[in-house]
């Protein structure tokens, strides 16, 4: 069994052109502009309350913007039937739910759903998958435990395993290492990047540990109040002048001596 996966197929990147959202009648986002870049991580940070998650439920249509465009190989993502969207990009929420008792083997191949019209029953490269996921993500041994067994960082690889599943070239993880301790954190991010430099896919996620965030993303979209603050690589955003005016953080910005990506010391809030 390979411990790698097969490489998608990614062209144009994902794009959010002046787009405006919110609930109801109070408004989350004001005019963002984002592109995604093509095969790299790229992380949503920003103060608490500040529209990341709402970005990313944009992203995956979970949430229709009031204005603006989403674009998804030019194409509005809007235009998309929710099957074909299903094969193009994964999203894996906060706090995803299973039924109880489910099989990590089985919530993996639900992640082979958008590929199972009715007319097509469960197939032996269903099966391969299914398997191939689950090596990737090393919890192969783990096919037949119980989700409510895992420890936190096992059941997180294995929903990553039913996105992967999924066959898309697009994951977005909203806060994927909430309620893990930092050892399993670096776990799930190792296995995000291994992922993303292995298959070419590209990954957008929302992080709140700045450091975290500067150590493994290739790009960040820093957002504030709704809006765009700025995006680029880590080592350009992440200045104490940012830190100070975007999350009123007072702190010192190291460059990490082994592979020279900023390390975020606070020093106090602004």
């Amino acid at each position: 069994m390979s411990d790698t996966l097969t490489p998608v197929n990614v062209s144009t990147p994902l794009r959010l052109r002046e787009v405006t959202a919110g609930y109801g009648s109070r408004t989350i986002l004001h005019g963002l502009d984002i592109e995604v870049p093509v095969g790299r991580f790229t992380s949503v940070i920003g103060p608490n309350g500040c529209g990341k998650s709402t970005t990313l439920r944009v992203m995956a249509r979970l949430l229709s913007p009031d204005s603006g465009d989403v674009l998804w190989h030019g194409r509005p993502v809007a235009d998309l039937k929710p099957r074909e969207l299903a094969t193009q990009l994964a999203m894996l929420p906060q706090v995803p739910v299973a039924p109880e008792g489910m099989t990590v083997e089985d919530l993996v191949a639900m992640g082979r759903q958008p590929h199972q019209p009715w007319w097509r029953a469960w197939s032996a490269e269903d099966d391969r998958i299914v398997a191939e996921a689950m090596a990737a993500t090393a919890i192969a041994d783990l096919a037949e435990r119980p989700l409510d067994e895992l420890s936190g960082g096992q059941r997180q690889r294995a929903w990553i395993a039913m996105t992967l599943a999924q066959q898309t070239e697009l994951l977005l993880l909203d806060e994927p290492t909430t309620h893990l301790d930092l050892a399993h954190a670096v776990e799930v991010l190792d296995l995000v990047c291994r992922l993303r430099d292995d298959t070419g896919r590209t990954v957008v996620a929302v992080l709140h540990d700045l450091s975290l965030a500067a150590r493994y993303s290739d790009h960040l979209v820093v957002l504030k109040d709704g809006r765009l603050v700025t995006a680029g690589a880590p080592r350009e955003v992440l200045t104490p002048e940012l830190l100070l005016d975007t999350f009123g953080l007072r702190a010192h910005v190291f460059d990490d001596p082994v592979e020279g990506r900023p390390v975020v010391v606070p020093v106090g809030h602004g």
